[in-house]
């Protein structure tokens, strides 16, 4: 026999092609149900309402995490909290008009300064050790390669050249082997903020960070301890300098053209 079919016209390619099309199929709708324990809203793409997260084609039940390092445990989805309008904005003229922050924009927690609510407790390496520290605390020789410059004690300047203080520590992630943060001592007595390693750039002359003004550094979001940075606290601190690039100068929010 050299035409061989196992059901009138079908053969094995397309009974293989079938297959995986309903595989996939029960794959998308399987991995959308599990996006939705995520508790982010749903809402309908036409008017907006949100769903309330009962149905069963398209919901999951409730799934409890339990969170490493006895950190208790976590229920998803929240029942599509939200999170309350801002406060800190001007009145809208029409609908669908930008907000615009009143007051200090850096720290708006909107537009480009906008973050997300996560734990207000450090992250933890595999040991239940908080990963970021400062090389003072870890334990084998931490030293900056001999052709790379070593920023402690070099002065950090601003986009407009305004001087913010000294690099005063190198704040490491000991999970991943790599430097996050320069802790920079302010003049004055002012306390150390933190600037994200991704937001300087670090050469003989010294530290300067194109994000924000040297008079902004003091205002960067805060630490509560000297030797942790909470999840939370790294989200205000990004997102700090994060704003300053549309927000640190009036020039920067205005069109190019």
């Amino acid at each position: 026999m050299t035409n061989v079919h196992l059901v009138g016209g079908l053969d094995i390619a397309e009974l293989t092609f079938f297959a995986f099309f309903l595989f996939f199929l029960g794959l998308v709708w399987y991995l959308r149900g599990e996006d939705r324990r995520e508790g982010y809203p749903v809402e309908d793409d036409l008017h907006g309402a949100e769903h309330g997260g009962t149905e069963p084609l398209f919901f999951k039940p409730p799934k409890t995490f339990k969170l490493p390092h006895g950190r208790g445990e976590i229920t998803t989805p929240t029942a599509n909290d939200r999170d309350p309008m801002p406060t800190n904005v001007l009145p809208r003229a029409w609908s669908g008009e930008p907000l615009d922050v009143v007051g200090d924009k850096l720290t708006s927690g909107l537009g480009p300064a906008s973050i997300s609510q996560r734990a207000d407790y450090p992250d933890l390496d595999m040991h239940g050790e908080p990963r970021i520290v400062p090389t003072r605390l870890i334990h084998h020789p931490v030293s900056v390669h001999e052709n790379d410059v070593d920023p402690r004690g070099l002065p950090v300047f601003g986009l407009d050249g305004g001087k913010a203080g000294t690099v005063k520590e190198l704040w490491m992630d000991r999970a991943e082997s790599c430097l996050r943060y320069l802790e920079v001592d302010l003049p004055g007595g002012a306390g150390s903020v933190l600037l994200p390693i991704t937001m300087a750039e670090v050469s003989r002359r010294g530290v300067i960070s194109d994000a924000i003004t040297g008079a902004q550094f003091a205002k960067v979001p805060r630490t509560k301890s000297p030797d942790q940075v909470t999840l939370l606290e790294e989200e205000k601190i990004t997102a700090y300098f994060g704003a300053g690039y549309l927000w640190a100068t009036p020039e920067r929010a205005e069109p190019l053209i």
